[in-house]
C-alpha cells in the first residue's frame, strides 16, 4: 500500500519538475530573442553612424556565426552587433539569370 501511494507521488511530482523546466527554457528562449533583437544591425556605428572595423575571434565566430564583435575607429564605440547578409554582387546576380540567346 505505501509503494502504491509513493508511485503516485513520484509520477505528479516529475510532472511538476517537467512543468518548472519548460517553464525556465521559455524565459531563457524569450531573453535570449530579446537581447538578440536589441543589438545594434549591420557594420555602422549606432552613436556615431561611420562603419566600424570587425574584431576577428575564431571561438566566438564559431560559437556565434550570428553575431559579430566590431569596433568604430572614430567614437570608440566597441560591442557586439548583429551580422546583415550582404547582398549578392552584380555578377554573381548576372550569373543567376538565364540569358536570351541571339536566333
Amino acid at each position: 500500500m505505501a509503494g502504491q501511494a509513493v508511485g503516485h507521488y513520484h509520477e505528479g511530482s516529475m510532472l511538476v519538475v517537467l512543468v518548472l523546466l519548460v517553464t525556465v527554457a521559455m524565459r531563457v528562449a524569450i531573453v535570449t530573442a530579446v537581447v538578440y533583437l536589441l543589438l545594434p544591425r549591420g557594420p555602422l556605428c549606432p552613436h556615431c553612424g561611420i562603419e566600424m572595423a570587425p574584431l576577428r575571434n575564431r571561438f566566438f565566430d564559431r560559437l556565434l556565426p550570428a553575431l559579430q564583435r566590431r569596433w568604430c575607429l572614430e567614437c570608440g564605440w566597441d560591442g557586439v552587433v548583429r551580422r546583415v547578409r550582404s547582398a549578392p554582387t552584380r555578377a554573381a546576380a548576372s550569373r543567376s539569370t538565364p540569358r536570351a540567346t541571339p536566333r
